[in-house]
């Protein structure tokens, strides 16, 4: 007869062996690289004037009606309580205000700075999943650069993305993501950690629970109530007890503070194509006008290659007319590329050989590019690069 524990992991459909935990794999090399208060650090990058300010990146509650919510916050803010996701009139409340300057966010200017971490990253691996655009995990374990360690693969990440876009990133090194997370974290800001199999168990031991995954608000005061505080409190319940007071978050809790996490890396899906397009109403008759709308998606398509590290081969014009007859037109390119100009040019190119559809009435007109393959990186010496120490 299964105990009330095994009952708990059947029905939430895990498998167990006789000791209720999978055996652990510690052959994976996995980096999680995270941007420093990557908003936040954008901005004093761009405004020098801002250093020694408590910078929060939300719009002033004080001009919104008091309303509004935090997206990040640097170093300074932080220091005063103010984080993510708080309503922005805490800063108000809490921030000297000499110090408090707040910044309205500016996401295309964030989305490009990421693109170009992203573009770092994937010279080491095509095995990343972005987590936003300030944080990524990556499978090392084989990788693009040749035989170097994990360790080394990181401070070149580090480096590289400094030198780049002078913004300071921290990473954590493991054998799992869990783990490299809980790394990257453990040291910020410009902080590197790294955690290897035989000293997994001693580093968790002293972590806060708090720290641990699914450990929040409503669950930490009752476990430390139990007289639970730190992992290694965690570590001294069996699995058993902690899977029948805390159900399936009880089955996680006990692998995360014994190390043990087989989630893979999961790199993002190969789009086949990526599209823009727009309905006009009225219908669109003027030619200079959908030249206008073209050269916009264009750009707009040339940000989606880049962000997603593709170029394209192919671009496709989609029109329909006031009559609703739609067709495709498509060109070839002689050369992949995510150039905005040369998207365009094709795109024009397409448009000025069906003139009768402006001139009956343009009602959709749409671009996109397809045949999409990941940029290619050349071979990269790390040597060649001071790793910083």
């Amino acid at each position: 007869m299964p105990t009330r524990s095994l009952k708990v992991l059947l029905a939430t459909g895990f498998m167990v062996s006789e000791n209720l935990l999978p055996q652990n794999d510690i052959h994976r090399r996995i980096i999680h690289l995270d941007m420093d208060a990557f908003y936040a650090s954008v901005e004093m990058r761009d405004h020098p004037e801002l250093a020694n300010k408590a910078v929060v990146v939300a719009h002033d509650p004080r001009k919104h009606g008091g309303h509004g919510v935090i997206t990040t916050a640097n170093y300074l803010a932080r220091q005063y309580g103010v984080g993510s996701a708080m309503p922005a009139i805490e800063a108000v409340r809490k921030v000297p205000k000499d110090l408090l300057v707040f910044i309205d966010p500016n996401f295309e200017k964030y989305r490009a700075t990421s693109a170009q971490v992203h573009e770092i990253m994937h010279r080491v691996t095509d095995i990343i999943e972005p987590i936003s655009l300030d944080e990524a995990y990556l499978d090392v374990t084989k990788n693009k650069l040749g035989n170097y360690s994990a360790i080394q693969l990181a401070s070149y990440l580090q480096q590289q993305v400094y030198q780049t876009t002078h913004l300071t990133s921290s990473f954590g090194v493991s054998y799992n993501k869990f783990l490299a997370k809980i790394g990257s974290d453990y040291a910020k800001p410009f902080g590197r950690t790294v955690i290897l199999p035989g000293d997994a168990m001693e580093f968790l031991a002293q972590l806060d629970i708090g720290t641990f995954p699914g450990i929040g608000k409503k669950t930490k005061p009752v476990m430390q109530a139990m007289g639970i505080n730190t992992g290694k409190d965690l570590q001294e319940k069996s699995v058993e007890w902690l899977i029948d007071h805390f159900q399936r978050q009880g089955y996680v809790i006990a692998m995360h503070s014994r190390g043990i996490d087989l989630s893979p890396v999961v790199a993002s899906r190969q789009r086949k194509s990526i599209g823009k397009e727009r309905t006009f109403e009225p219908s669109l008759h003027d030619e200079q006008a959908a030249l206008s709308f073209l050269r916009q998606i264009s750009r707009q398509l040339a940000d989606s290659l880049a962000k997603r590290h593709l170029t394209a081969g192919c671009v496709v014009l989609k029109i329909r007319d006031r009559n609703f007859q739609t067709i495709t037109r498509r060109s070839l390119l002689k050369a992949p590329t995510q150039e905005a100009e040369t998207i365009f040019a094709e795109g024009r190119e397409l448009l000025m050989h069906v003139p009768e559809f402006l001139e009956a009435g343009t009602r959709l007109l749409g671009l996109s590019v397809t045949n999409l393959q990941a940029v290619n990186y050349e071979e990269i010496d790390l040597f060649d690069t001071d790793l910083g120490g």
